[in-house]
Parts: structure tokens; sequence; C-alpha cells
């Protein structure tokens, strides 16, 4: 399979390329210009300024669209949001244009509503309460109704809480390894909150079933596993061998996603099945941080 991939130097976008190379997928990937990549063809632009004749002559059958502004801290109410829903819309239908018959973009699970109950893709409302969530949520209705009147494949990739090696110092797990190993006291203001977490080599072949399958519409990406911010952190602390570093603030701080966990029978029913545990994908995190 010809795929068009961008974000490729992103925590999720390069974990895709690795795993698409070493199935024998050609992959062409957009990057800023003065970025390289091994194994794969590279298209120097941006989403705004991409390289048309390039992508063309390279013949995309489907573009995996990853990129986007994920900075812990900042990607939530940054106003680039806005900018990368109006030019990612103008570059996905202009690939479709130029011949590419299926697209997967991702989503985010902050797009549902917070009921306290699994989130399905057919059940569960949708409430955007940040500008990072409603700016993908509205892509997704434009890219939709696009699907329709042009005649492609589409599929929304809800993303719940990817972790592993290549993520950004400031995420959850990356953040605990930092502290633990320079011997500082973690308390856990959001130890009952419980999300999905996903490996992130597991979420990159959840990526590709998807680019791969024929599920149309809104699939979620995750385990459909529930787990406490505390058990990560407790987990860290255990594997690092120093589980006194944790506190518990009394009592724990209120979390607006306090429980975010995935209907995940849409995924499965495309053949994967996840293949790390969280603890062992915590090893690999600390064993890629290894110092």
């Amino acid at each position: 399979m010809r795929i068009l991939l961008t974000g490729a130097t992103g925590f999720i976008g390069s974990a895709v390329l690795k795993l698409a190379v070493s199935q024998n997928h050609e992959v062409a990937a957009l990057v800023r210009p003065g970025k390289t990549l091994s194994a794969t063809r590279l298209l120097a632009g941006t989403l705004e300024r991409a390289p048309w004749n390039e992508i063309a002559a390279f013949g995309p059958e489907v573009c995996i669209h990853t990129a986007w502004i994920t900075t812990p801290g900042i990607y939530l109410d940054s106003l680039e949001n806005e900018r990368l829903e109006e030019w990612s819309e103008l570059f996905i239908r202009k690939a479709v244009v130029g011949g590419v018959g299926r697209v997967v973009a991702l989503g985010t699970c902050i797009e549902y509503k917070m009921t306290g109950e699994i989130l399905s893709e057919e059940m569960t409302p949708l409430a955007p309460a940040t500008t990072y969530a409603r700016c993908k949520d509205s892509l997704r209705r434009k890219l939709d109704q696009a699907a329709r009147v042009d005649c492609f494949s589409f599929s929304w990739a809800r993303v719940f809480y990817p972790y592993g090696p290549g993520e950004h110092p400031a995420r959850l797990a990356s953040s605990a390894i930092d502290k633990i190993r320079r011997g500082e006291t973690l308390e856990l203001k959001n130890r009952d909150s419980v999300k999905d977490y996903i490996f992130i080599d597991d979420l990159a072949a959840a990526i590709l079933a998807v680019a791969t399958g024929d599920a149309h519409g809104a699939i979620n990406l995750a385990t459909g596993v529930g787990v406490s911010v505390g058990e990560v952190v407790r987990t860290i602390a255990e594997l690092l061998g120093r589980p006194e570093l944790i506190r518990e603030t009394t009592p724990a701080v209120p979390d607006p996603f306090s429980f975010v966990v995935a209907d995940v029978r849409r995924l499965l029913a495309l053949g994967w099945q996840p293949r790390v545990t969280l603890r062992g994908g915590l090893q690999q995190l600390i064993q890629s941080q290894k110092r």
C-alpha cells in the first residue's frame, strides 16, 4: 500500500512510519524542509504548502493524517488548532482530488462528553470543551461531509492516552520517571482518575489496521481497559525501586476527565489486539530513557 503520511516526525507519526516500513508499505512522509528521516521517501513541505507535484508522482492510495499540535500545557487552547483545522481540510481535499481513495485522520477521546461510563462511537454524545477538541471535531464533520460528496473512504481515529518511548518529557509517565530518578517525592493529586492508556507500538498497529481495513466513520483507538493515574505512577516507582517516593494528596484534586475509557469493539473487529501490558510498556519507556 502506498501511504501519504503527515506528522511523520511526531510521537505517533514516527511510530506509524516505523511499523509501516517494517510491513513493506511504501511511505511518503510530508516533513518540514530540513528534517531528515531514514527508510522512506521525504516530501519537503507543510500542510499549507505541500509539494503536490511530488505527491502526485508518488501516487498515494491512503493518507494517514497525524500532524497536529500536541505540546503538553499548550495544545489544548492554542490558536494553532484553528489554523491546523483549516490547513488539514484543504490538504486532505486536495489529496483526494489527486487520487487518494482512503483517509485516516486522528481525532481525540476528549471530543466525547464525559459521562463516567465507557465511551462509545455510536452511543456517547460529543461535547468538545477545549479548542483542541473543538477543532478536531469540526474537522471530522467537514471531512465526513466531504467523503459523502466526493466518494472517498474516511475513518476518524479517536486516540485515547498513548505512552511510550519518544513521548514528550512533560507527559505523565516520562515526568514521573524523571522525578523519581532525581529522588523527588511525587504527590498524586489525580490518583483516582482512570484513563485508557495505549502503548505507542500498539497504537501504531491500530492506526495501520484502520488504514488497511474497511471501517468507516469514528473508531476508538484504545485498549478498553481503564487504569488509574495512581497505578501508573506507583508502577513506575516500583520498577525504579523507589516506591517510598509516592505521596497521595488528601483529598484528591478534581479532574474533569476523571473516567476516560473506550468501547473498542469496532477496533477489535478489525483483528487488532493490544500486545503490550501497562507494566511492560512502562518498562520499555524506562529503558528508553536509561541514563
